[in-house]
Order: structure tokens, then sequence, then C-alpha cells
């Protein structure tokens, strides 16, 4: 399934229009991180990730992988309707030609002080580099099973927070996650850094679903925010980036 994006160097996993499942390097080049000292509203967001890209000495293409911070979970059209604007300047930049989208995205609801509108949190780009250590990013999933159908049909024990119900959402999303590392021939053990977002208590699992299988081996961070849409409630990313900065 893995789709080569030249023009950005490097390649991806289709998935849905408004992101793909992750992103990684191509040889010769690394994805380097940039997370903002403080959210960034989309519009002066976007500005500041191309002055930065092109800064880098890099296109616009280069833009590989972003997470974002929404100021509530959407519903199922507002999420529709979100993406449709987001994807516009992607459409404007070479990335998304109508159809295949090859940028990863995280995009979750920060439980406590959210921003007042949808906002960058962090980027990805790539970057020439000699170092021959892969790189790649891996897009936010949450427990939605892939294919046709609404939210409520496709959600893991929807609205079912039990303990066994609870267990299943993270081994599923676990599960997704391991899916997409495979994708790139990757596992836990490449990963630097896995996040998980949640408002529930999610350490009766950590251990057994988590730690087990290795999804920890650099420390798991923790975001205490829901996923984009309503009634999802545990997502998670993880990536392999060696360059990560803080602007």
């Amino acid at each position: 399934m893995v789709s080569d994006f030249a023009a950005g160097n490097y390649r991806f996993i289709p998935a849905v229009f408004q992101y793909s499942s992750g992103a990684q390097a191509s040889p010769g080049y690394e994805i380097e991180r940039v997370r903002f000292d403080q959210p960034v509203p989309l519009a002066e967001g976007f500005a500041r990730i191309a002055a930065t890209i092109q800064g880098a000495g890099r296109p616009l293409t280069a833009f590989c992988a972003c997470e974002l911070r929404s100021p509530a979970a959407f519903t199922e059209d507002g999420f529709r309707a979100f993406n449709q604007h987001y994807v516009k300047t992607l459409a404007e930049w070479d990335l998304f030609d109508g159809t295949t989208n090859p940028v990863a995205r995280s995009n979750v609801c920060p439980e406590i002080d959210p921003p007042s509108e949808p906002s960058f949190y962090a980027f990805s780009f790539t970057r020439p580099s000699a170092t021959e250590s892969p790189s790649f990013v891996i897009a936010g999933g949450a427990e939605a099973r892939g294919g046709p159908g609404s939210y409520p049909e496709r959600i893991v024990r929807y609205r079912d927070l039990s303990p066994d119900a609870w267990r299943e959402k993270v081994r599923f999303t676990a599960s997704e996650m391991e899916r997409r590392l495979a994708e790139f021939g990757f596992g836990w053990k490449e990963t630097t850094a896995v996040q998980a977002y949640t408002v529930h208590d999610i350490h009766p699992v950590i251990a057994d679903e988590l730690v087990r299988c290795g999804a920890t081996r650099s420390g798991l961070t923790w975001h205490f925010a829901r996923p984009p849409v309503v009634d999802l409630e545990y997502e998670m990313d993880c990536r392999r980036v060696l360059r990560e900065v803080v602007i």
C-alpha cells in the first residue's frame, strides 16, 4: 500500500482525503519535527510552517506531517467540513491532488484550556541528511475501524466504557499503530516517541496493552485530550524522528 511522494522526498501510507496513515523519509533524507511553544491558529500556522520549511531551503512539498489541536470534538459532519477547509492549503502547496493526501496528521481536543480555534501544535518536514537511520511519523488513530459506515457503526465498543471495553479500545488502537508501522517494515522497537490522547484513566491497561508489546520503549507521552470526533475515547500516534526543535 505504500506510495512514493517524490516531490517531498518521502513515501506514505494512503488513507483518506484529509490525511495519510504515515510518512517515511526517503533515503538521503530525514524528518525534522518542529513544535510550536504555543498552539498557533490554522492560517497563521500554515504561514509559519511555510516560512520555516522555505527558510531551511526546502520546497513546501517537504511538509509531511502535522499535529493539530481543536477546541472540542467535532460531529461527523463538522469534522468533514473542517477537513475540506484544511486541505485547501495542501492543494495550494501541491500536496493534495483532490483525492490523495500524503501528509500524516493527528488532531485532538485538549479537555482543559483548549485553543479557541483549530491550531497547529507541531509539524514535520523532510530535509537532506547523511544519516542512514530511518525516520517516520505514524498518523493519529483512534478506536474506529476503517471502511464504510458512520462513526457509531465503526467505533469499537461504541459508548461502552466498561473495563473490558476500555481494554479492547486500547488494544485495537495499539494494533492499528503496529499495522501502520509494519507497512514501512518497522515495529515499536524503532520508535523514538509514542503519544496517547484520552481523558480516561489508562493506568489499568498500560502494562498489558502497551508496555508488554514494547510501545513504551521510549516512554509514553499522555495528552489529556479527546480524539477529534464525538464518542471516540482513545487515540495514539508514534514516530521515529532524530531531530526535534521547539519554536
